[in-house]
């Protein structure tokens, strides 16, 4: 089963992808998953079961122009409950982004929002999933990341 464009467009889903190293954590935010992501549910719920279960390894560092980024967007700024999730994910050692425009479906624009002082790497990760996480990569470094076009 695929993921469908109702699904992308109605749900706040959970992704990953790779610079090759480091992992990174997207919310999708009703926007358009990558072909990679979209293509199977069955490997999408793998990677969110995953991810979702490992243990805390990391402290984090969030985005000193997450604020500025939210207050351009939404009118208020980072609160604990927006930052909960990201905050956990991060605790993993993934790198932790959200969507930048929240239901523009063709908008693949993310902006960082927590770093992890000690990051997971992929080869930390068990073959399994490592087979169906290197399918989705991006070519910067995830180090460098502010802020990531998806669709590019």
């Amino acid at each position: 089963m695929i993921i469908t464009e109702i699904e992308q467009q109605t749900l706040d889903i959970d992704w990953f992808l790779t610079d090759g190293k480091y992992i990174g954590f997207m919310a999708s935010g009703g926007g358009k998953l990558p072909d990679s992501v979209a293509k199977s549910a069955e490997n999408h719920k793998k990677m969110v079961s995953y991810f979702r279960n490992l243990p805390e390894i990391s402290d984090f560092v969030i985005n000193p122009e997450l604020d500025a980024l939210l207050i351009n967007r939404s009118g208020t700024g980072a609160d604990e409950r927006y930052l909960t999730d990201y905050v956990s994910m991060t605790k993993k050692g993934l790198y932790s982004f959200d969507k930048s425009n929240f239901n523009n479906f063709l908008d693949g624009q993310y902006h960082l929002v927590a770093s992890p002082v000690k990051p997971m790497t992929v080869g930390d990760l068990p073959n399994e999933i490592l087979e169906i996480f290197m399918e989705t990569q991006c070519l910067d470094n995830m180090r460098n990341i502010i802020d990531i076009n998806t669709i590019e």
